[in-house]
């Protein structure tokens, strides 16, 4: 059974990249570390590894919570310990009652410095604090580098990951009929604009579909997928029901708060 039509054309690189992983650590028996992988590819890692004897593995992102994780792919018979990881949490704090930092401004000021996204983890702005989970091989140049976010002065400090704040994320569960599985009919019911006004978001490259700008309208959607559009923020659809009598979708979604 040809492995890649489980998945979509945009996947098959990271597919593989992750049969790569996959046959360097059999023939090398050596383990493999990941950068952070976002779910979709955390999902893809998991399936098409699979139960396999020759190989353990695991996927971990500073908590049990974490959105975006780092993967180790070893030989069966090695015992992957948390520190495998090599994961750090740094914090820095900032005047909150003159400075209003958002997590794009944080994450900006990041990849300003040139660090890619997949070198970060998850990142948390709350109260005046900031915290960034990231690979330990880019902790001093962080430290030493980013010393100032939008007008606030920080410092940034290394922390025990069991000092990781919880994410204040709440999301609400709705159910609906669509007349498609098309992007642009989901975020219009989803956001409650117009489907004009959904397929403006898309082609001018504001939609991300896990975590991948889609540029589409026509782009047929899937359970699990998770859809952020800029400005109105992440949703997900979680079930597909079938089919109504008047042949509409009937679906569960929710959306963050």
């Amino acid at each position: 059974m040809d492995l890649y039509q489980h998945y979509r054309k945009e996947e098959h690189p990271f597919i593989d990249q992750v049969l790569t992983w996959k046959d360097e650590v059999e023939r090398t028996y050596q383990p493999k570390l990941s950068d952070f992988l976002h779910p979709r590819e955390q999902a893809i890692f998991a399936s098409v590894i699979g139960n396999n004897d020759e190989l353990s593995w695991s996927i971990y992102g500073g908590d049990e919570q974490a959105e975006r994780k780092r993967a180790i792919l070893a030989p069966y018979y090695e015992q992957i310990e948390t520190d495998d990881y090599s994961i750090t949490l740094l914090q820095a704090e900032f005047p909150d009652k003159f400075v209003t930092l958002t997590h794009p401004d944080v994450l900006g000021a990041f990849l300003s410095l040139g660090i890619k996204r997949k070198k970060l983890g998850d990142l948390i702005v709350d109260d005046g604090i900031v915290q960034i989970v990231l690979a330990s091989e880019i902790e001093s140049y962080v430290e030493m580098n980013l010393t100032s976010i939008k007008n606030a002065k920080v410092s940034f400090k290394e922390q025990p990951l069991s000092a990781l704040l919880d994410k204040k994320e709440t999301w609400e569960s709705n159910d609906t009929t669509i007349s498609s599985l098309r992007l642009d009919v989901f975020v219009k019911e989803v956001y409650r604009i117009s489907r004009q006004q959904a397929a403006n978001y898309i082609q001018k490259g504001l939609v991300k579909v896990n975590f991948q700008i889609i540029e589409n309208p026509a782009f047929q959607i899937e359970v699990d997928d998770l859809i952020s559009v800029r400005g109105l923020g992440r949703s997900a659809l979680t079930e597909i029901h079938g089919l109504s009598k008047k042949d509409k979708w009937k679906i569960t979604f929710k959306k963050l708060k």
